[in-house]
């Protein structure tokens, strides 16, 4: 037998350290390759961490709570003379190279200010989060740190802006009798910081477009109960809605970049996010990576496995990332229509509203005609700054007409 390290994989570009919140597995039990042996947060979401060797966890080095380096030694290992001698620290390195904790990152390098810098020790991310919230380097010294040799970390930093926040806003805080005060869970915060920083980024204008699916819902009625048991998953409009989106964007791939630093980044694979509301409440979106690259029937099953598993926690970090265009499907809580808020870095996002019976004039013959037609609005917000009406309005219009003309059995054979 032998002992070796379980170590933090790297987790993107900009994640250095880790808080550990919990472990999975007790020392003395055994321990199965990729399975989950504890769970971590970072500042931008929380995830579990498998094991990259199967064996008995001899000992638990970080403790809950902990604030762990990327690549260090959290606990030891003991596995076969017979398993594969390669260093974990490495296998970790390679399957979490390209695997970036967050919703969707820019990748910008926070510059750091060495105005800061003093006699005692502050990590770079100490010292950038000192510099966003204005605390100056006499402020910061008085902060009482927990780390190694009374080192100040980020948990430290953070407990100390909460307090003091608190005290700020708390003297204009009315509570009357009967009012409760909820204290909102991690990922509340980081949705509405995302939010906030998103309107002050981003000048959004939104385009609405009446679409009929009158056919195409009518095509999908009758094929549903036959796509499900050829296929053994539901037909989902959410896919159809993303194989619309992926067509149109192949016409206007001015949608779909990002705009940093001044600069234009036209994107080349098309990955497009899928907001899932959470039965807490709160809100996640699991992207689906390459849509041109893959078939209808695809592309509806990733989105069933997405949305069930983004329900059930057991998303990885990188299906959370790379995202270059959003839809949310608004209509699944009876809503018209709607106003989205992009999700940064992109430049546009897109809501499908409530699918309704309605009576519409219908050309028919060279005469017009009352019908009952199903038809939804589209909602396509864009970010001003880069994507102009004509081209916002063009690319709803497209995915509209797409809609429209959407023939089911074009894309599933022998049903």
């Amino acid at each position: 037998m032998k002992i070796v390290d379980l170590v933090i994989p790297k987790m993107g570009e900009s994640i250095n350290e880790v808080t550990i919140l919990k472990w999975l597995k007790k020392e003395g039990e055994i321990i199965k390759e990729e399975e989950s042996i504890l769970e971590v947060s970072t500042d931008k979401v929380d995830t579990e961490i498998p094991s990259l060797v199967k064996g008995k966890l001899k000992k638990i080095i970080s403790k809950e709570g902990n604030i762990v380096q990327i690549g260090k030694p959290i606990a030891k290992i003991e596995i076969s003379e017979n398993e594969d001698s390669q260093d974990p620290i490495k296998i970790a390195d390679e399957l979490f190279e390209n695997a970036i904790n967050d919703f969707s990152s820019d990748k910008k390098t926070k510059v750091i200010d060495h105005s800061y810098e003093s006699d005692g020790f502050y990590s770079p991310l100490v010292l950038n989060i000192a510099k966003q919230e204005n605390i100056s380097l006499e402020e910061l010294n008085q902060i009482k740190g927990s780390g190694k040799k009374n080192r100040l970390t980020k948990v430290d930093l953070m407990n100390y802006l909460n307090d003091r926040n608190s005290i700020k806003s708390d003297k204009n805080l009315i509570i009357k009798s009967n009012d409760k005060i909820i204290e909102p869970d991690r990922l509340r915060k980081i949705i509405a910081k995302r939010m906030v920083e998103s309107k002050k980024i981003s000048p959004h204008v939104t385009s609405f477009v009446d679409c009929d699916v009158t056919n195409l819902m009518k095509d999908r009625l009758s094929i549903k109960n036959k796509f499900l048991k050829k296929y053994r998953i539901p037909l989902s409009i959410n896919s159809m809605f993303i194989y619309s989106i992926c067509q149109a964007i192949k016409k206007f791939p001015m949608i779909n970049i990002s705009y940093i630093d001044e600069k234009i980044i036209m994107k080349n694979a098309i990955n497009i996010g899928l907001a899932v509301a959470l039965d807490d409440g709160n809100l996640i979106v699991p992207v689906i990576k390459n849509v041109d690259k893959i078939n209808f029937v695809e592309i509806n099953k990733k989105v069933n496995d997405l949305i069930i598993r983004a329900r059930e926690n057991k998303l990885i970090p990188d299906e959370l990332t790379e995202g270059t265009y959003t839809m949310s499907n608004i209509g699944s809580f009876h809503n018209f229509m709607g106003t989205p808020i992009i999700l940064q870095p992109q430049v546009a996002i897109m809501a499908f509203g409530s699918i309704k019976k309605v009576p519409a004039v219908v050309e028919s013959k060279n005469k017009d005609e009352i019908q009952i037609r199903q038809k939804l609005i589209l909602s396509h917000s864009y970010d001003h700054r880069v994507v102009d009406g004509a081209l916002g309005g063009k690319f709803a219009n497209e995915v509209s007409k797409i809609l429209t003309n959407f023939t089911l059995k074009d894309f599933i054979s022998n049903i």
